[in-house]
């Protein structure tokens, strides 16, 4: 068998594992490889020429690897330990993940941290094997019921195969729907931090280059994290055996939906209340968030909710302060950096929103993006009932307002915050429900393949780690923009396209990913949304579009 490495051809014999090929290169810490652009873990054994391309720290399929084994162990660990104790993982703040015990028969205080961190520093240490099993339906019930997985054992419901796969590792079995290291002594590094109700787990990210980011605790998430498990706890459990209880009627769909919508409303008065409240000193709104947020929907929902109490806001687009691709900064590559807050007219935007403030009249410009070219604009005044709405990227950046006393502005960072799981130990991750977000609006209004959403993907979220995140400490409200119920109706919208992109693509990766936990979903009727919905933003038929 001939392997192509590197651009360089390697003659084998027999055949090897993935392991074994990486340890005859020495190749620098792999976490797993590409065979013809097919992800796969270090245990693969190639059995025909290929070419392949190993993955460390750097890429973030990998990293998915790393953070998969990595809850294996802790589980693992806390199973050792506690045998009657029942973890479940979550996304969290500050790029790491939130452990939370739903039974436990004690207090976890740090020494049970220390304890646990102990256990999984020894299982790193003891590099056990883990070894990869095909098992019937049936058999893997009958092991997930002695293990009392009752979660595990209910998304068993909805899988179409008569198979599944699990991982054991030193006769503990699991399966973290996803690949694995070959085993534990390949987890390197992690931090654990006792942080209520839980505790923090922080591991390499791709977008540090394998390093764990310092961990900047961020209050104004405290507030969502606790409606979020409020909200767990209304639902009865945020799993997806539990969403497709909702979906199995007509009836309960739209009650469900409803009650979904409903937690949006009471975001939104809330937000009035506090808006309105302080009206005597609020002249600016800004509105920032990641991309796929659903920022355009609920700029135009808040408008509605200030209106109801009398105000009159007025929405400004940023957008219309671009100079041009020939002013904005340039890339390492050469090409012009259009989501660089210098590619902004920054000078001209704070000098029209300190005018509007005085009560001045503005002409405001216009970009127009078929010319590429700015244009003459509205001219308008506002009144003293009439605070201003910047919703962007830039929105919270203080380059753009500087000329406005802080007091004066009420920041509003807006992002899907959700503890969705396929199981406790299996979260759902937000980054990919905002992928498909976005796949099944670019191609409902931009006629973009989810090849080409996933093509500009990376460099979205780049920009999103320089210039949106940094930026949400600035936010007065954190806006949870998730709807529980979304994913039932993306589903229909996304699975063809995701099916359509080839084997040998490089995003067959993401696009088999994502297939794998959709695929539990039942259907939601598009019928029953709301035409107001955030949702309504990405599939189509809201009643803010012209």
């Amino acid at each position: 068998m001939k392997f192509i490495i590197n651009e360089k051809a390697y003659m084998y014999e027999q055949p090897k594992t993935l392991k074994e090929v990486a340890i005859d290169l020495k190749v620098n810490q792999p976490l797993a490889a590409t065979v013809n652009k097919r992800l796969r873990e270090l245990n693969y054994i190639p059995t025909k020429d290929a070419d392949i391309e190993f993955l460390s720290y750097t890429n973030a399929d990998a990293i998915k690897i790393y953070e998969s084994t990595l809850r294996y162990v802790i589980a693992m660990a806390v199973h050792r330990l506690y045998p009657s104790a029942k973890i479940r993982f979550n996304y969290s703040v500050s790029r790491a993940m939130l452990a939370v015990f739903d039974s436990f028969d004690g207090i976890l205080n740090q020494r049970v941290l220390n304890d646990i961190e102990a256990e999984v520093k020894k299982i790193i240490d003891s590099d056990f094997l883990i070894e990869r099993k095909r098992i019937s339906i049936g058999e893997a019930i009958n092991i997930y019921q002695k293990l009392d997985m009752p979660d595990k054992v209910e998304i068993l419901k909805y899988r179409d195969e008569d198979y599944v796969n699990l991982y054991e590792c030193h006769k503990y079995l699991n399966y973290m729907f996803g690949y694995m290291l070959p085993s534990t002594g390949y987890l390197k590094t992690f931090n654990f931090i006792l942080y209520h109700p839980g505790f923090l787990i922080q591991y390499p990210r791709a977008e540090m280059d394998g390093q764990i980011p310092v961990f900047k605790d961020e209050p104004n998430f405290g507030k969502a994290l606790k409606e979020i498990t409020k909200w767990g706890r209304i639902i009865r459990g945020n799993s997806i055996p539990k969403m497709n209880e909702y979906a199995k009627d007509y009836t309960t769909s739209v009650d469900f939906v409803n009650m979904c919508e409903t937690k949006h409303n009471h975001q939104l008065n809330e937000l009035g209340d506090m808006i309105e409240s302080n009206m005597d000193t609020i002249r600016l709104i800004g509105i920032a968030g990641p991309s796929s947020s659903g920022k355009t929907t609920f700029s135009n929902r808040l408008r509605i909710e200030l209106m109801t109490r009398g105000l009159r806001p007025v929405m400004i687009s940023i957008d219309d302060y671009y100079f041009g691709k020939d002013r904005a900064p340039k890339n390492p590559d050469g090409t012009p950096d259009l989501e660089h807050v210098e590619a902004l007219d920054i000078k001209q935007f704070n000098a029209d929103m300190l005018q509007l403030i005085q009560g001045e009249s503005v002409t405001l410009p216009h970009f127009n993006f078929n010319t590429g070219k700015r244009e003459k604009g509205r001219t308008i005044k506002i009144s003293e009932n009439s605070p201003i709405i910047i919703e962007g990227i830039h929105a919270l950046n203080e380059k753009m307002t500087q000329s406005i006393p802080k007091h004066q502005k009420f920041n509003i960072y807006i992002s899907p915050q959700t503890q969705l799981h396929i199981d406790n130990h299996n979260p759902i991750s937000i980054t990919e429900i905002r992928l498909l977000r976005r796949i099944v609006r670019d191609q409902k209004y931009r006629n973009s393949s989810a090849i080409d959403t996933m093509d500009m993907w990376p460099s979205v979220r780049r920009g999103e780690f320089k210039w949106i995140y940094p930026t949400q400490r600035e936010a007065n409200y954190v806006y949870n923009s998730e709807l529980t119920y979304e994913l039932a109706v993306l589903k229909k919208h996304a699975v063809t396209q995701l099916r359509a992109i080839p084997k040998e693509n490089k995003h067959f990766i993401t696009a088999n990913r994502i297939l794998k936990f959709l695929k539990y979903f039942k259907d939601i009727d598009d019928d029953i949304v709301p035409c107001n919905s955030l949702l309504r933003e990405f599939i189509g038929g809201s009643s803010f579009n012209s």
